[in-house]
């Protein structure tokens, strides 16, 4: 005998079992308590697999058939829906992990928080993660909202099989349409990673109306939240409750506020009205009548939540008050009904009556707004919450919202941008300044607000380009616009993060001015001489590259050599600018560029000739890691172009639109991170150099320094410096930024760059606006010449002597020319000069020994013959003695005789001198021959 034990139908709840090859399953009784084991229904057959429920119905399983939702509930009939988050709903789980193995933050408690309506990511340096598992039977949809306000930090959503594959790795950034899921097991992901500099506060994702469609069917129906109701059988949805009405949990109607009570759409309870302030009404202008006048009416902000009843209340200024119309926008005129319409294409306006531009000259378009009777056109206001932009005849304002943590948004279209260069010129890589967006502004702030000017190509898709907090007074602010998708600009002001609240109505944004140049479909407010010689007058051709407008002529003259055209301004001659030393300019004349070459003559008159070529090719390097105030590890990513064609490119990864920067030099800052699979976050990236001033030795050029303290002394060759600019200005750098790159030879650096950063400055700048740079190596030195080389002779060696080159040292060059090869040259060695000298001295000591030898023996005839004249003339006294004969005698020279008779010689006139002395003497008969 069996003993049966019955159960109560609440102890269990029936599921159906998977499906089998014939789409047929079996409805199964699960216990809902642990210890309940028998009892419970048996087993029976299930629907089929392919059976759904309709919206608003709901499948009762101990019937197996559809039935309708009862009033006060809804259901998505083959989806699920969530809605209300005063805590976690079942099936969702949240954790947290550390995105770097370095940091020393605890993410063990990180987490998505609900908030009632909606669900809050983490603001702390953590990657977190909100998952949901759900069961398709068929392929459906996941459907929710988000409010994602700060880029500094990382959101994305995708979706992962029960395999953990990624059913669609494009799709991980967060869209607005639905996503679609795959029949079977989908987990859903949500998760954030937020990272914020020094004590810079984050802004959470807000998630909320999560949304699921395929599950076949829901076995009940979700009770209406508060504040909405569902009055009827098999509702698909609740209806929220109109203003100054309220509903509890599951009400199927809403019930009226007291008269001294108020509540927002879709409240769950009702609050009490406080005093009216001035502050909960706001003023704005009537149309333009036609005597151009306009009225100042007063309106309660709405929902109007405030008492006029209660003491101390103010009540609403009386409206109608009639004052003078402003005048109308620049490029627009007057019409007969007193309205501003824009003028006709070719014509200008200052406001008034429109007038055509006269020939050989053209309009120059844009939108200028400074005066606000009205919205223009392509301008909005909303805001999430409520409240908006109200324009206010000199300026536009923000108004009160229901909270301080509303965004008021203000957004202007541009439909594009006119080319500044004819299509043949507008060719060169090198783009200049397509167009710039000026406006005037102010912020008045009790609280720490914050205004947000943000650019990109629609109004979903925009990056934050700059931001103000707190109160700033009355100034003005540019951006340069480079890419003619950047078409949506806007401006976003809120003035407290925290929610609920309504303490700082009285903080407002003004604009008093906004101007756009360039723009396509844009109205002009003054013309400008145009290049002459085209056919056609009224289409004005710009002037050819390097060329600028003579005033008031409309003639284009050619800039000198060697010069650019500022983007900015195109008529006079002072439109032409020169380069700076060792650049040239490019085929467009819209910047100066350098062949990555420069000679230099040194103090010694030595000639050097530096070619940087090899380090041309883009360049990355990170500063040393840094750490916010959380712990988490962060670096500034830099990005060098030094002198090639292709520019350096910054990216923000952070969001969907990928956002790059261009030019020479940029910087961004990076996060290592294994969020997304890629290792690595990059944000808020911008330019830091876009022009090319100059190259040269000099520590300083167009009023930027590159001081030599700032790096380790330099005892070698002078560094090479290239002076880069940012045409972008930024509040704080009100001149844009600049850039300096020192480039010093080292022959010891073999990599192709090692660049470090000031050491009192870590992160290349002391003042977020002047950047620099130390660049060691090798090919930072000059090119060598034979001026770097020097030649060793070496001695005479068995007839040989080599001569071989050896570097001077140290070396500071490379490449450039390269040593000789050893020359071998014949020689004669010190041996065979030895004895060519001992044999050369015996050959003149016998010359000469023969030379006295013959002089000797010819002074000794020249004696002989004295003798003999002498001994005559004793013997016949002095009588000359008849000649013998008149041959010569043997032994006599008839030279002597010849050189005797023609010319004496030495001994002759001593001889002779000496006998005229004699005959003077003795008067003998001798003297007288």
């Amino acid at each position: 005998v069996r003993r049966l034990s019955w159960v109560n139908i609440s102890d269990y709840h029936f599921e159906y079992t998977e499906c089998d090859m014939h789409q047929s399953r079996w409805r199964v009784a699960v216990p809902n308590k642990l210890d309940t084991c028998t009892g419970l229904p048996d087993p029976v057959k299930g629907t089929h697999c392919t059976f759904s429920c309709m919206d608003g119905e709901f499948l009762e399983m101990s019937s197996q058939s559809c039935q309708k939702c009862a009033g006060g509930s809804y259901s998505l009939g083959t989806g699920v829906a969530f809605d209300e988050w005063d805590s976690l709903p079942a099936g969702f789980v949240t954790h947290g992990v550390s995105i770097d193995d370095d940091s020393q933050t605890n993410c063990s408690k990180s987490s998505w928080v609900p908030m009632g309506d909606h669900i809050a990511s983490n603001v702390d340096e953590c990657t977190t993660t909100l998952s949901f598992a759900v069961n398709l039977k068929k392929a459906g949809t996941v459907s929710f909202e988000y409010l994602y306000p700060d880029n500094n930090i990382y959101f994305e959503f995708f979706v992962q099989n029960d395999q953990c594959q990624s059913t669609d790795t494009e799709s991980r950034f967060v869209k607005l349409s639905d996503v679609k899921l795959n029949q079977g097991t989908n987990v859903l992901y949500w998760r954030t990673t937020a990272y914020a500099l020094q004590e810079t506060s984050v802004k959470s994702v807000l998630l909320k109306n999560i949304a699921i469609s395929g599950v076949a069917y829901t076995s009940e129906c979700f009770l209406c939240k508060p504040g909405t109701y569902s009055a009827k059988l098999g509702s698909a949805r609740c209806n929220p409750c109109p203003a100054d009405s309220y509903s509890n949990k599951g009400a199927t109607m809403c019930h009226q506020c007291e008269t001294d009570t108020y509540a927002e759409a879709g409240s769950g309870s009702c609050k009490a009205r406080p005093a009216c302030t001035n502050s909960d009404y706001f003023y704005t202008h009537t149309p333009c009548d036609y005597s151009r006048q306009t009225q100042i009416m007063y309106k309660w902000m709405e929902p109007k939540i405030c008492s006029e009843s209660v003491p101390g209340a103010v009540t609403l200024p009386a409206s109608g008050q009639l004052t003078a119309c402003p005048p109308c926008n620049p490029g627009f005129f007057l019409t007969n009904t007193s309205t501003c319409q824009p003028c006709s294409d070719d014509f200008y306006s200052n406001g008034t009556d429109c007038a055509k531009c006269p020939a050989g000259t053209e309009p120059v378009v844009g939108f200028e707004y400074k005066w606000w009777n009205t919205m223009p056109s392509n301008m909005a206001s909303y805001a999430l919450g409520y409240g908006g932009w109200e324009v206010a005849g000199d300026y536009i304002y923000t108004v009160p919202g229901e909270q301080d943590s509303d965004f008021l948004v203000l957004t202007l279209s541009v439909p594009g941008y006119r080319l500044g260069l004819p299509p043949s010129s507008a060719k060169d890589e090198e783009a200049t300044e397509l167009s710039r967006i000026t406006f005037v502004f102010e912020t008045t702030c009790t609280a720490d607000c914050m205004l947000d000017f943000l650019a990109g190509y629609s109004k979903m898709n925009q990056h934050i380009v700059e931001k103000w907090h707190g109160t700033t007074g009355k100034q003005s602010y540019s951006y340069v616009v480079q890419d003619n998708i950047t078409t949506s600009f806007t401006w976003a002001f809120r003035r407290m993060q925290s929610h609920g609240t309504r303490n700082h109505t009285s903080d407002v944004a003004k604009i008093y001015s906004v101007l756009v140049t360039n723009a396509v479909d844009g109205v002009a407010s003054r013309c400008r001489q145009c290049a002459a010689g085209s056919s056609d007058l009224s289409a004005c051709v710009p002037c050819p590259p390097g060329h600028y407008m003579v005033n008031g002529t409309g003639v284009c003259e050619s800039c000198p050599p060697n010069t650019i055209i500022r983007p900015q301004q195109t008529v006079g001659r002072e439109a032409c600018v020169p380069c700076g030393p060792n650049t040239s300019t490019n085929q467009a004349r819209s910047a100066c560029v350098s062949d990555c070459t420069l000679h230099v003559n040194s103090g010694a008159g030595q000639h050097l000739l530096y070619n940087f070529s090899s380090l041309a090719n883009l360049t990355g390097f990170r500063s040393s890691p840094r750490f916010t105030s959380r712990g988490l590890r962060y670096f500034q990513h830099f990005h060098l172009g030094l002198c090639g064609k292709e520019l350096a490119v910054c990216v923000d990864n952070v969001t969907e639109q990928r956002r790059e920067v261009r030019g020479y030099a940029c910087q961004s800052m990076v996060v290592p991170s294994d969020t997304r699979g890629q290792g690595l976050v990059s944000s808020q990236p911008f330019v830091i150099a876009d022009l090319l001033l100059g190259v040269t030795t000099e520590n300083s050029l167009d009023h930027i320094s590159s001081l030599e303290n700032m790096f380790p002394v330099n005892i070698g060759l002078p560094d090479v410096i290239f002076y880069y600019r940012a045409s972008e200005t930024t509040q704080a750098c009100k001149q844009g930024r600049s850039t300096t790159i020192r480039m010093r030879c080292d022959p010891t650096v073999t990599a192709s760059h090692q660049i470090s950063l000031p050491s009192a400055c870590p992160e290349g700048t002391c003042n977020g606006c002047s950047f620099h740079f130390l660049w060691q190596s090798q090919f930072a030195c000059p090119l060598c010449t034979s001026d770097h080389y020097r030649e060793i002779v070496s001695a005479c060696v068995q007839g040989i002597q080599r001569t071989t080159y050896v570097w001077q040292q140290p070396l500071q060059c490379y490449a450039g020319v390269s040593l000789p090869a050893q020359r071998v040259n014949a020689c004669v060695s010190m041996d065979f000069w030895l004895k060519f000298g001992v044999s050369t001295g015996t050959v003149a000591a016998l010359l000469l020994i023969g030379v006295i030898c013959y002089f000797w023996k010819r002074a000794r005839k020249l004696e002989f013959k004295y003798s003999m004249l002498m001994t005559a003339g004793d013997k016949e006294e002095c009588e000359l003695p008849a000649a013998d004969s008149c041959a010569i005698m043997e032994g006599e020279d008839a030279e002597d005789d010849l050189i005797y008779l023609t010319k004496k010689s030495f001994f002759h006139k001593a001889k002779s001198y000496s006998r005229e002395a004699d005959c003077e003497d003795v008067g003998s008969p001798m003297c007288d021959i």
